[in-house]
């Protein structure tokens, strides 16, 4: 049974329609859908000259095709080269239905993530002035304590690298209302994640991480986070139009463009960023060309230096080692090859606003863009992937990849890894971990002995070497490998999270396909039982049972339908992530939560109810059939039991 059966199956104890479960955008995706898929066996061509007119008659084509297509809103695209602004443009609407087309000097957008390249300006600044060491424990910095797994400490370059051992969160994360909004102090500590693994062991992106070093930068430094960016980095590099504030100032609102699922859909509320170091910026595109330029320049724009020389080549240095052709983390900055030049940058996404920054630093060259809509079916996603390939493909080409052949026991390998795998990025405590169980990566052994991954649409990966796996046609890879005592699977595009193989007590396929029976008799039942009670009725036929034995068949029905009302509670609960408002999640509804957590004796007492009719139906024979009948539902509640476990239902945590 697949996701959606699921949900549908969800959806009916509330009657009405959960109609799919889109990609969690909170969380970066873990792979996108281009709407015009590149060529399998891509041939080299000669490079087009970087030039203002060719660049802007290729982007003008690009950007409207895109945006039509794709139901976006509008975008802001600027590239810069040798230490100047080479094009910046706006496509489409800042504001839908006024019809304000989109302006780079004008219209701010909320960048997401991109954002952290901020905050690991300000760390790298107080590291200059001797007031962050690297490689220290963060606690020395903080006002209340972090206690990871083990004796190793969290580090600042365990922040960096995304290595901090955190477990993803969403509570408190986003808001719509401003008195909901938590100060980034107040989030650290009411809002603390659980620790996954141990500091450095695995990459597992996170934003609680930081925020952690956006705070470390305003403890020491004295100031305010936010003027402090505004007085060490926006100021000097002259990025008027771009502010960290939250909800915006009321200068900003005028010029703000307005966020959208589609353009087709009305604009979305302004949306207020938690973990607010890693998320929190609105910029204008021409304010992101200023900050591409000094780091293009050494830290050097105009007459400011906001770094040393050496910090920001530094900041392009890779942290940690890596396998070769495999991308990493530099000092904050995502690092890795395209196309034989080195590229280093960073993605950022909202609900509805997503950007990305990318450099190539030996060029001279920087690229940013920014859409204000995720489009239809999450559109953008493969429409930022795409422009970035085809400006990379149009300006420095490559030779046409060439897939080595595959080694002696492939199949049989490929055979040995097949499974489900989790997500190093993800939620085990409380009930947001169903999610991370329903979206389990698949690795899928095909008959020619490649294999394919489910989130990488498409594709698939031949083994060139023991334990290697190249995408056929291009340069994509993947490395079998062991993380935290589990086989584990990189990819050479994501140094910032791992696939693990699940444990039997983590296995999406198996909780899908229980959860289903589950509820499936479930609902079954509670349909058939009036209507047999009715024929009964109506033929004056004998009871099945009678005395003790009748009163415990009648409460199992009656467990039946309270497990249904149970379920449903979650599913009103769990609606809103269907339709990305993760705003709905903060304090305000940890006593509906909590109500539900109690009902936890539903599914127990269901189970009990369910075991002991079986073992009553055979001392008093029943017969057979309604004997099946009664092992069929005793498992239908004992497997409900366990889907509520798994699902994180029974968990008394309000922090998730």
């Amino acid at each position: 049974m697949g996701k959606k059966l699921l949900f549908a199956l969800l959806s009916v104890t509330l009657a009405a329609a959960v109609l799919a479960s889109p990609r969690n955008s909170v969380f970066p995706p873990t792979a996108s859908t281009a709407t015009d898929a590149p060529d399998p066996e891509k041939p080299a061509t000669s490079p087009q000259a970087l030039t203002a007119s060719d660049v802007d008659a290729w982007l003008s084509g690009f950007m409207m095709t895109t945006l039509r297509q794709g139901k976006i809103a509008g975008a802001e695209v600027v590239i810069v080269k040798d230490g100047q602004v080479l094009l910046k443009r706006g496509y489409g609407y800042a504001d839908v239905e006024a019809k304000t087309p989109m302006d780079p000097d004008r219209n701010q957008l909320r960048i997401g993530s991109v954002s952290k390249l901020f905050a690991w300006t300000a760390v790298m600044q107080q590291v200059e002035a001797g007031k962050i060491d690297l490689n220290a424990d963060v606690n020395r910095y903080l006002d209340f304590k972090i206690s990871p797994p083990g004796d190793r400490p969290v580090t600042m370059i365990d922040l960096m690298s995304h290595r901090g051992g955190f477990e993803e969160g969403l509570k408190d994360l986003l808001a719509t209302d401003p008195e909901r909004l938590k100060t980034t102090e107040r989030y650290l500590k009411e809002n603390a994640r659980p620790f996954l693994f141990a500091p450095g062991e695995v990459p597992a992106y996170s934003n609680y991480g930081t925020a952690l070093a956006g705070y470390i930068v305003e403890r020491v430094s004295g100031e305010p986070y936010e003027t402090y960016v505004e007085r060490h980095i926006l100021k000097p590099l002259r990025m008027s139009g771009t502010t960290l504030r939250q909800p915006l100032p009321p200068a900003f609102n005028k010029t703000a463009a307005k966020g959208y699922q589609t353009s087709e859909t009305a604009p979305s509320a302004f949306e207020l960023v938690g973990t607010a170091p890693a998320g929190q910026v609105s910029a204008t595109g021409a304010d992101m060309g200023n900050f591409m330029l000094a780091y293009l320049q050494d830290g050097r724009f105009g007459d400011a230096q906001i770094l040393k020389p050496e910090t920001v080549r530094m900041m392009r240095t890779q942290m940690l080692e890596t396998p070769e052709g495999f991308d990493s983390m530099a000092y904050g900055f995502f690092r890795g090859e395209r196309n034989g030049r080195l590229l280093v940058g960073h993605g950022g996404d909202t609900v509805v606003f997503h950007s990305d920054l990318n450099m190539l630093p030996e060029e001279g060259v920087g690229i940013f863009v920014s859409f204000n809509s995720a489009g239809e079916n999450g559109a953008v996603y493969g429409a930022r992937d795409r422009l970035l390939e085809l400006f990379l493909d149009r300006y420095f080409p490559a030779p046409a990849a060439v897939t080595p052949p595959a080694i002696a026991g492939a199949a049989e390998h490929a055979k040995a890894i097949a499974g489900d795998y989790d997500t190093s990025r993800r939620v085990e405590t409380g009930f947001i971990s169903m999610f991370y169980l329903l979206q389990q990566d698949q690795v899928i052994a095909n008959e020619d002995g490649t294999i394919s991954l489910s989130s990488l649409e498409g594709k698939r990966f031949r083994e060139v070497a023991p334990d290697l796996w190249r995408e056929v046609g291009g340069t994509r890879q993947l490395r079998v490998t062991e993380a935290g005592g589990r086989r584990a699977i990189l990819d050479s595009h994501n140094p910032v999270s791992i696939l693990q193989a699940t444990p039997a007590s983590r296995n999406g396929s198996l909780f899908k396909l229980v959860a289903a029976f589950s509820i499936l008799v479930l609902l079954c039942t509670a349909l058939v039982w009036p209507i047999a009670a009715w024929v009964q009725r109506t033929r004056k036929l004998p009871p099945v049972a009678t005395g003790r034995a009748a009163l415990v068949r009648r409460l199992t029905r009656i467990a039946v339908v309270v497990n249904l009302v149970y379920l449903a509670g979650w599913c009103m609960l769990l609606a809103p992530m269907l339709s990305s408002e993760y705003s709905f999640y903060n304090a305000g509804i940890d006593s509906f939560i909590r109500v539900l957590q109690v009902a936890a004796i539903v599914p127990l007492l269901g189970a009990i109810l369910g075991i002991w009719n079986v073992w009553l139906s055979f001392r008093t024979k029943q017969g057979w059939a309604a004997s099946v009948r009664n092992v069929i539902v005793a498992l239908a509640l004992t497997s409900f039991l366990w889907t509520a476990w798994m699902a994180g239902f029974l968990s008394w945590n309000l922090n998730y």
